[in-house]
């Protein structure tokens, strides 16, 4: 059987983790850090920010598509959805609560000097603000958190005061001949680290995320 949302545009849309409610579509994928080829361009277009309900067909956009705004991802924490407005004139960025028909309201913003544009993202329970360059990793909201990364390590998610990360890792390549070895390894380790960066676990594994929003270490 196929459904019909009332509103058909053929975009992709996307699983919001934690949640079986609502899907997401972007009508772009610029990312904030693209702002200044955007600014030599005269500026961006502007992106839209859609709502898919699967419980009751309705499609949802908070905001109308506007010039030299566009969005984040959203997530799903405590029963809201959040995500980021970037606002190019404006050099702004601002953290949203929504709950479509009932919450749209302001959570906090910074201005595009105070955070690192790059990797910026809203995720973890509860929500918070962060970014990542591959050697620092910045949490800006709702309190400052900084610490130094180690090659290949990524932020995964936060969640009860610990920070999860990634690392990948390579054994038995032979960098002279530029291939595997018989001994060759390719794995993900999972590290748990606390705010001040101290390495609270650290073991083989992959973390995959549930519909749930719990998740599976494999």
């Amino acid at each position: 059987m196929i459904k019909r949302f009332d509103r058909i545009e053929g975009r992709y849309i996307e699983k919001i983790y934690g949640q079986e409610r609502l899907a997401f579509a972007h009508s772009d994928n610029t990312d904030f850090y693209d702002q200044t080829l955007w600014a030599e361009r005269g500026g961006h277009p502007g992106d839209i920010l859609t709502f898919y309900d699967f419980t009751n067909g309705k499609v949802y956009q908070p905001f109308e598509k506007q010039h030299d705004v566009i969005y984040s991802e959203p997530s799903y924490a405590a029963g809201f959805y959040y995500f980021l407005q970037g606002n190019y004139s404006g050099n702004k960025i601002t953290l949203y609560r929504y709950l479509p028909e009932e919450v749209l309201e302001a959570v906090t913003s910074f201005g595009f000097d105070e955070v690192e544009l790059y990797n910026l993202r809203a995720a973890g329970n509860p929500i918070h603000v962060f970014s990542q360059n591959g050697a620092v990793f910045e949490c800006y909201y709702p309190e400052r958190i900084s610490f130094p990364l180690a090659p290949h390590q990524t932020v995964t998610f936060i969640e009860d005061g610990k920070v999860y990360l990634e690392e990948w890792v390579e054994e038995g390549w032979d960098d002279e001949h530029e291939c595997e070895t018989e001994d060759y390894k390719f794995y993900n380790k999972v590290i748990v680290k606390d705010f001040a960066g101290n390495t609270l676990s650290e073991e083989v594994g992959f973390l995959f995320p549930a519909p749930d929003g719990t998740y599976w270490m494999a």
